[in-house]
Formats: C-alpha cells, sequence, structure tokens
C-alpha cells in the first residue's frame, strides 16, 4: 500500500464535492430516491456479505436506495480506481460510491482530498454514536473529520480450541513458546492481507516497553531500532508455524476452517464475537473460546468513505446513516450474524432501542466488555505499510 500513499501525495488536492449537502437531510432524502450505491467491501466472509445483502435490503425498502455489494479482496484496489478516475478527469459519476475502509487507505484518500464530506457528523444516527469510549473520531491516528462514518468495533482477540489448547496464552511470547512446543498448530493469514498484517503489529506492540513511536509516522531513523523485536521474534517464530511458515492462510476465514479441520489450534481474529458466531453457524466447533493478551490488544472501528466523484452521494449517506441504526448495529453485534461491536452509546438511545443489546446472547465463546481488557490504539498507518513490505520481502520469498 506504500505506493497509494505516494501517489495520493503527488496529486495536486482538488476540493471534495459539497453537494449534496448533508447537513440538509431532507434534501438528502430526496435525492437518494432511485439512486443505486455500489459499495466496494471487503467480500472474503460469507457471513459478512449476508449482513450486506441484509442492509441492501432494508435500504430498498425504507429509501428507494439500491445497494450493490463489489467485493473486494483488497481495498487497496478501490482507492486505486479512484485516483485512477482522478488523473482521467471523471469528477463526476466514479464507478465506486462508498468504500470499507480504514488506515493507510483512509489517510491516502483524505491527504488527495479524494473523499466526500465532511458528511458523517451531520448524519442523524451520528447523535448516538459513542464518541467519548470509542475510536470513531481517529483513525490509525489519523483525525476523520467527518469524512468517514463508523460501524464496528474490532479489537484484536485469539481464538482457541480448548479441547487442544486449554488455556489462554497471555503475551506473545508466550505463544511463541507454545508454538515452539507444539509445531505447526498455529498460522496468521499472509500479509498483505489486514488481519495477517494486524498480527504483525499486535506482535510488535506487546514485544516492546515503549510505544509512543508507534503514534507518529514511521521514520528512517527510528524504523530498524523500533521493529528489530519484530523481526527476531518471527525469526524464531516461523519455523514453528503451520507448514514451517512456508504458506499461509489467505484471509481470516480460511485460518477458521483450519481449526475446523484440525489443523491448527489457534488463529488470530479482529472481532470479539466471530468464533461464538462461527459456532453458532456450525463452522467452528463448541470448543472453541477466545482469549486477548495480558498487556491488552489493538482495537480500532470500521468506517464507510465516500469518493469525491460519487454519483450517488446523497445514497451513500443514507447507507452510512442506516448502519449506525440501532437495527443495523444489534443486528451486527448478534453473534448468529456478525458478533461485532457496535459504535452506539447505550446511554444515548431509547428504552425501545437498547432492549434490541439486551435482548442478544453474547453466546460461550465472547468475552464480556470487562474481560476484552484494556485496547491498544492503532499505530500510525506508516508502520503497517512499512512492516508489511518489510516481512514480503523477508518471508514472502519463502512462498
Amino acid at each position: 500500500m506504500k505506493h497509494l500513499a505516494l501517489v495520493a501525495a503527488l496529486l495536486a488536492p482538488l476540493p471534495a464535492l459539497a453537494n449534496p449537502d448533508p447537513a440538509d437531510w431532507d434534501s438528502v432524502l430526496a435525492e437518494a430516491q432511485g439512486q443505486t450505491v455500489y459499495w466496494n467491501a471487503w467480500g472474503g466472509s460469507t457471513t459478512t456479505n449476508d449482513f450486506i445483502a441484509w442492509v441492501g435490503m432494508r435500504v430498498a425498502e425504507d429509501y428507494g436506495v439500491t445497494l450493490e455489494h463489489v467485493k473486494l479482496t483488497d481495498t487497496a484496489d478501490a482507492v486505486t480506481r479512484v485516483l485512477s478516475e482522478k488523473q482521467a478527469g471523471v469528477d463526476d459519476g466514479g464507478a465506486i460510491d462508498m468504500i470499507w475502509i480504514n488506515g493507510a487507505n483512509f489517510a491516502a484518500m483524505k491527504d488527495a482530498d479524494l473523499l466526500f464530506g465532511p458528511f458523517a457528523e451531520h448524519l442523524p444516527n451520528w447523535s448516538v454514536v459513542d464518541t467519548e469510549g470509542k475510536t470513531v473520531q481517529t483513525d490509525f491516528t489519523v483525525p476523520v473529520e467527518g469524512y468517514e462514518a463508523p460501524w464496528a468495533m474490532a479489537q484484536v482477540v485469539f481464538i482457541h480450541d480448548t479441547a487442544d489448547l486449554a488455556e489462554p496464552l497471555g503475551s506473545m511470547q508466550a505463544i511463541l513458546e507454545w508454538s515452539t512446543a507444539n509445531p505447526g498448530r498455529f498460522t496468521y493469514p499472509q500479509p498483505p492481507d489486514f488481519l495477517g498484517a494486524t498480527f504483525l503489529k499486535q506482535a510488535l506492540v506487546d514485544l516492546i516497553e515503549d510505544q509512543t513511536p508507534f503514534y507518529s509516522a514511521a521514520t528512517d531513523e527510528n524504523y530498524a531500532e523500533v521493529t528489530a523485536p519484530l523481526w527476531g521474534y518471527l525469526d524464531a517464530l516461523t519455523p514453528t508455524l503451520w507448514r514451517q511458515g512456508r504458506a499461509y492462510p489467505a484471509t481470516g476465514p480460511a485460518q477458521l476452517q483450519m481449526i475446523a479441520d484440525g489443523e491448527v489450534d489457534l488463529a488470530i481474529s479482529f472481532s470479539p464475537g466471530e468464533a461464538t458466531a462461527a459456532i453458532a453457524n456450525q463452522q467452528l466447533p463448541d470448543t472453541v473460546r477466545t482469549f486477548v493478551l495480558d498487556k491488552g490488544t489493538i482495537g480500532n472501528a470500521s468506517f464507510v468513505g465516500i469518493p469525491y466523484n460519487s454519483g450517488s452521494a446523497a445514497g451513500a449517506m443514507i447507507v452510512a446513516n442506516f448502519l449506525m441504526s440501532p437495527e443495523a448495529q444489534a443486528r451486527a453485534q448478534n453473534p448468529e450474524v456478525l458478533g461485532y461491536g457496535t459504535v452506539l452509546d447505550m446511554t444515548a438511545l431509547n428504552a425501545e432501542d437498547r432492549a434490541l443489546f439486551d435482548a442478544l446472547d453474547l453466546g460461550i465463546a465472547t468475552l464480556s466488555p470487562a474481560a476484552l481488557g484494556s485496547v491498544v490504539a492503532e499505530p500510525h498507518p506508516s508502520w503497517m505499510t512499512r512492516i508489511t513490505d518489510d516481512w514480503i520481502s523477508r518471508y514472502g520469498s519463502a512462498q
């Protein structure tokens, strides 16, 4: 993803469009009628795809908006498409109306003024978003400033089959020791897959004492010293992995299938409810549980952004607002659907909406909010970009 930030920085800024006006919600509703919104979003999970299809059904029913899910394997592909359209002078009616986005991709688009807005804080459901307790106003340290709308909370957990790995492992060092004693029973998705890159970041923040450098851009002066513990760790871990680190699963769901097939006993997830959802869907055995590390694990919000040249910005705002509705948020948190964390403030909801969440059974494999422990903020996106590139050069050649 390094090239995205570079290209974005070189492009001349173009002011985001202010039409339709997100502050005039009645006009947004009127303009959205009959629009088709092409939502470019990761398509690697059946449960997520089904949820997006349900969102499409609901916004069609209530708002006359047609939602088309354009399934991505890499969000950077959508960002590249918008950059290409800008270079070609396609400043209206672009192919992409909304993107599931965060991190380096958001930073690249924001830096190049490729996002419509600001719009998020004008959406009606923003009034019930938890802006104090959830990381919804910064994205990997980058101020959001209304250019993307949050719709899910995520935190790193580790999924383990207690039939083979009975007790939680409290640190990355403990994972290394267990993997060394049980070779071939652990793996992680292959970077640059987002979850694979997250494993690298999680390892590094757990291994070092001073995390301060992560919250500013990585530099040539500090990168090698700060990341040295990670490469030493991975040099020791890689030979103990499934297939001795010569192959990796492509995605998070592929890891879960490996647990179900008895190939591995431990996997990383960015959804505290994913294990329970997989048990409910009979994708994992009911002996599966989750744990977090003693020092805490990385957490962030998922967002949607609207490209500056969307021809259906009104419809996209309708979808973004619906995603933040108590109805959609409660459905997403249901472990039988997605098991995602909510971005909403429970104290801001009326009794009827709060009841939607109170009725949820989070399930046997989902940690309580208290048990999830400390949330470690996402590092600056430059760290993820450089670490991923470095991993590919160091370990990718073994593929």
